[in-house]
């Protein structure tokens, strides 16, 4: 990387931390996005900083689909045809909304973030993050998008879990939150999957053990109708 790039690199991570403090996430995504794909891998707080835009981005838009959703839901029941078509339009346009930002974190991912990372916390930070987009993809999906959503998120995490297992301590906070939106996952999509929740083990941890089960319960339970947390 030449001088010029590291300089301009450097831009874009700071109006990154600009962005965040003035709750732009949406710009703050995209300078992540833009310092993410220099040559120089992302550090520890980079990593975060690229977390948070995306979360956030997209937590905006999952708690306004919920609302949404639920409006719609309200008028279609009243019989009200001319405000249930304008709220599923709506829908629509925030799922579009939705859909464009994790095709574009899931592509960084996919092309960039994960073949390049050279330790065992960004590749599971990084499959983690790459089975919780797919996973919002699946919340809004139907059918076979649901289906291809669903098993790309599975897979994320089973990938996210081997490194897991394999380099990091059980009590690792990386290995920890990617067993909690696991465990998340497999309570949503377990009538989808066709398979009973909580199942698996792993070398002595159980994954989806009794606390993190509650931990996924609760986080399941906090995020009905609010904005979703950094880590799930």
């Amino acid at each position: 990387m030449t001088e010029m790039d590291g300089v301009i690199r450097e831009h874009e991570v700071y109006f990154a931390t600009l962005a965040e403090q003035a709750e732009r996430y949406d710009e703050m995504a995209e300078h992540m996005k833009s310092a993410a794909l220099f040559e120089q891998e992302l550090d520890a707080e980079e990593r975060n900083l690229l977390a948070v835009a995306f979360k956030q981005a997209v937590g905006q838009r999952r708690c306004a689909w919920r609302i949404v959703c639920a409006a719609e839901q309200e008028e279609q029941a009243k019989g009200n045809h001319m405000t249930t078509a304008s709220a599923r339009g709506y829908r629509k346009k925030i799922e579009a909304e939705l859909t464009s930002l994790c095709q574009t974190i899931l592509a960084l991912l996919t092309d960039k973030l994960i073949p390049g990372a050279t330790t065992a916390e960004a590749k599971v930070s990084y499959y983690k993050a790459q089975g919780d987009y797919y996973r919002y993809m699946a919340e809004i999906s139907d059918d076979m998008d649901r289906t291809r959503s669903t098993t790309a998120a599975k897979a994320a995490y089973e990938d996210g879990t081997k490194v897991a297992e394999t380099s990091l301590k059980v009590t690792s906070p990386f290995r920890l939150g990617l067993a909690l939106n696991h465990a998340v996952f497999y309570y949503e999509a377990r009538e989808h999957l066709g398979a009973a929740p909580w199942s698996g083990t792993a070398h002595g941890m159980d994954p989806i053990g009794p606390k993190t089960r509650r931990l996924a319960r609760d986080a399941l339970m906090a995020g009905r109708g609010k904005p979703v947390s950094r880590s799930v």
